[in-house]
Formats: C-alpha cells, sequence, structure tokens
C-alpha cells in the first residue's frame, strides 16, 4: 500500500490505535487479577487465622498451645506452601509444614486488624504473610499469630492468567483491525465517486461533480463546481478571442495577397515570393490555432463517447478517391466493424482524415487504414520518415511541423486531438515502406 494512501494511514492508525488500547487493557486487567487473586488470598489466610486465634491457649511450659483442627493438607507437608506459627515470650508452636524452620516476626504488628505483607519465608521462598497480634487471656501476655502463603502461586496464576489473555487480546485485536478496516474502506468508499466526478472533470471542462454526496463533502464538491464553472467560463472566452483574432487577421493576410500579386506584376517577383512565404506561414499558423479550437470544442462534446472509426473512414476514403492525389491510389480499409474508440465521430473524422489526406499527398500506389482494440493506424507506401527524424518529432517539446514537408500541420492537429481523448500518438516505417501513423488510447 502507498504511503500516501489515505486508506491504509487510516487502517494503520486506528490498528495501532486499537493495539495501544489493548495493551494498556492487558496491564491493567493484569494488575486487577493480581489484586483479586492476592485479596482472596488474604481472605483465605485470614479465616485460617481467626480459627487458629479462636483455639490459641496459654500454657505453663512453652507459653502458648494451638489447638486448632485445620484439614489443609498443606500444612501436614513440610515445605507445602501453607504454614502458621504462634509466638510468645516464652516459646512457639508452628505448622508441621515449616519442619525446622521459622517465620520471622514483624517490626510491629498493629493489634486491630490482620497485617499483610510480602517477606523471605523458610526455604528461600517469598511468603505472602498475615500477621496479628491477640490475648488469649485478657489479663495475660500477647500472643503473635503469623499465617503465610508461598507467592510464587500468585506469580504462577497471574502469569498464566496474563498469557491467556494476551492469546484472547491478540485474537480480539485482530477482529477489531478488520472491523476497522471495514469501517475505514466503507467510510471512504464516497471519495470513489468523488475520484470518478474528477476524471470526468479532468475530460471536460463542461462535466460537474454529482449531487450524490455525502454532507461532509458536499461543500468540496459545490467549491469544485464553482471552480470548473468558471474554468470552462475562461476557456470559452480564451477560444473566443483566438478565434476572432485568427478571423480578424484573414482580411489584412487577404489583403497582403493582393499586394503580393501586384509587386509580382510588376515585376517583383523576389519580394512577392518572400511576401507569399510570410503570407503561407501566418495562414497555417491561424489554421492550426483554428482546429486546435475546434478540437477544444470537439473534446468537450466527446466526453464519454464512441464512435465506430469503419464508417467515418469508408466516407473520407470516398471522398479522397475523387481528389487528384487519390484517384492514383489504392485505399485498403481493414477496420472490424465492431470497433469501437473511445471518442466522438467528429474527433474521429478530424483524425483520420488528416493522416489520410497526409498519406494519399505522399503515396505511390497504396494507402492502408487499419485498425484493432484501442487502435487505429495509417500507412502509405511513400517516402516515409527515417526512425531518427519520427522520434524526434514526438519527443517532448518538438514541434511536428516541423517533422519534414508535409507531415507537419496535420499531424499537430491530430496530435493534439488524440491527447486530448487520452490517446497517444506514434510514428514509425510501415510495411508499406512509407510512414506509419498510430493512435493508441492507453485506457
Amino acid at each position: 500500500m502507498r504511503s500516501q494512501s489515505l486508506n491504509g494511514r487510516l487502517i494503520a492508525g486506528g490498528m495501532l490505535a486499537i493495539l495501544a488500547a489493548l495493551a494498556v487493557s492487558w496491564l491493567a486487567m493484569t494488575w486487577l487479577f493480581e489484586r483479586h487473586i492476592e485479596r482472596r488470598e488474604i481472605a483465605e489466610l485470614t479465616r485460617i487465622g481467626q480459627e487458629l486465634a479462636a483455639h490459641v491457649r496459654p500454657a505453663p511450659r512453652d507459653g502458648v498451645m494451638a489447638r486448632a483442627l485445620l484439614t489443609d493438607p498443606r500444612l501436614r507437608k513440610p515445605m507445602g506452601g501453607l504454614y502458621w506459627q504462634v509466638s510468645s515470650a516464652k516459646g512457639s508452636q508452628r505448622s508441621m509444614s515449616l519442619w525446622d524452620q521459622a517465620l520471622t516476626p514483624p517490626a510491629s504488628v498493629q493489634t486491630e486488624e490482620w497485617a499483610p505483607r510480602i517477606a523471605v519465608g523458610p526455604f528461600g521462598d517469598r511468603l505472602l504473610l498475615l500477621e496479628r497480634s491477640v490475648r488469649p487471656d485478657r489479663n495475660g501476655p500477647a500472643v503473635l499469630i503469623q499465617v503465610a502463603s508461598d507467592e510464587k502461586g500468585l506469580r504462577t496464576a497471574r502469569q498464566e492468567f496474563g498469557r491467556d489473555l494476551a492469546l484472547f487480546l491478540a485474537g480480539l485485536w485482530g477482529v477489531l483491525s478488520a472491523a476497522a478496516a471495514l469501517q475505514v474502506t466503507l467510510g471512504l468508499a464516497p471519495l470513489a465517486r468523488v475520484r470518478d466526478d474528477l476524471a470526468r472533470l479532468r475530460k471536460s471542462p463542461s462535466a460537474r461533480m454529482s449531487d450524490e454526496h455525502p454532507q461532509e463533502i458536499a461543500p468540496l464538491a459545490e467549491a469544485i463546481n464553482a471552480l470548473a464553472e468558471a474554468r470552462e467560463g475562461d476557456l470559452a472566452r480564451a477560444r473566443r478571442r483566438a478565434g476572432d483574432l485568427a478571423h480578424s487577421l484573414k482580411t489584412p493576410l487577404a489583403a497582403l495577397s493582393a499586394q503580393s500579386r501586384r509587386a509580382r506584376e510588376a515585376g517583383a517577383a523576389e519580394a512577392a515570393d518572400g511576401l507569399d512565404a510570410a503570407i503561407a506561414a501566418v495562414s497555417s499558423a491561424l489554421e492550426a490555432e483554428l482546429a486546435r479550437a475546434r478540437a477544444a470544442a470537439s473534446r468537450e462534446a466527446a466526453f464519454a463517447a464512441e464512435a465506430a472509426p469503419l464508417a467515418v473512414a469508408e466516407r473520407l476514403v470516398a471522398v479522397l478517391e475523387r481528389t487528384a492525389d487519390g484517384e492514383r491510389l489504392i485505399f485498403d480499409v481493414e477496420i472490424p466493424a465492431e470497433l469501437r474508440v473511445p471518442v466522438s465521430e467528429d474527433a474521429v473524422t478530424e483524425m483520420l482524415g488528416a493522416l489520410i489526406e497526409n498519406a494519399a499527398r505522399f503515396a505511390r500506389h497504396q494507402v492502408r487504414i487499419s485498425g484493432e482494440a484501442g487502435l487505429l493506424r495509417v500507412e502509405d507506401d511513400g517516402p516515409g520518415m527515417d526512425e531518427g527524424r519520427a522520434e524526434a518529432a514526438l519527443a517532448r517539446g518538438a514541434r511536428l511541423d516541423e517533422a519534414g514537408p508535409g507531415h507537419g500541420l496535420g499531424l499537430a492537429i491530430v496530435r493534439d486531438l488524440a491527447e486530448s481523448s487520452g490517446a497517444v500518438l506514434r510514428m514509425d516505417r510501415s510495411n508499406l515502406g512509407g510512414l506509419r501513423v498510430t493512435i493508441a488510447w492507453t485506457a
């Protein structure tokens, strides 16, 4: 996916945001679970401690005696993981699970409630220790009751929960990421219509953005439509001014032609030749600009149009066969009847007319007009153009009217028409020996 793709950036941002949220959720839920199992363990230790406290009695020899009947098997197994110890100033009594070890007393013990803490216990294990000082005899000495369990059980439960939760959240991340991708795709789907509308605007200044857009995009569509209307008006005014200028220059050119004839009749043939050459150059430039203006108008009318080139080619050949250049030639039309090209019939007539007329001017015996899907070709058996001149003529910035005698102005107009309809113009040597001009639509 391209780095500048809005769809890709939104999906990637959503996936990262979901991942961050789930990571924070994992930490919070693991911490909450740890607190929960710790409270449950403290509650269980408190129950054991309370049972011990209820059965603690003073003893004359060691100072304390616990008669509680605790049935948890861990208390009878050395290193069983659950321990208790009752201590007084004269001695202590402890569970069998402590074996020959003892629980360390705290620095101070609150007498009002059970106090939990984490401490290093016997056998090198960390313990969750719960302790409280009680007085079995109201007037007797205080007795310290300690109940402990291995903290590694809590750690194991936390790790197993964290691992299972991580697997679950990873699956949830995949599901939510797919949902986010679907949401972004559906949310950006209206932009496809915007893209299509903009493609129409690019091809035709008279096209407009459609009204079927969400309310968030509607202001943008209205602004683009206003800009398109302004552009269309500017183009129309520019073409009118160009056409008016071209037509206004025809009268002075006609006057200059008359002056040239008078000069020739007066014997100034060399001056008349120079004047005629200048008039011809200006006339060619005017015709080219008028043709380009017609091409622009044709492009606007040709939006979403199709044409059958076979009928156009046959009509043009029928006309050219009656001309002085055409009556001596053989015209081969090899275009399938079902072929359609993505341009208006007027534009096809303009392009094929210029190409066939140009080929007829230089052909010796034959002109071939052929076509296939997305292609139209016009070939002749004349002198043609060498490869270097053809490449130079089609290079960016080159002028086709400088490509060679007779091949220039018509090809320049054809190139403008082809590019306006989304096609490219190629020139190379034909199998007939002359020039082959190909119009290829890239889409």
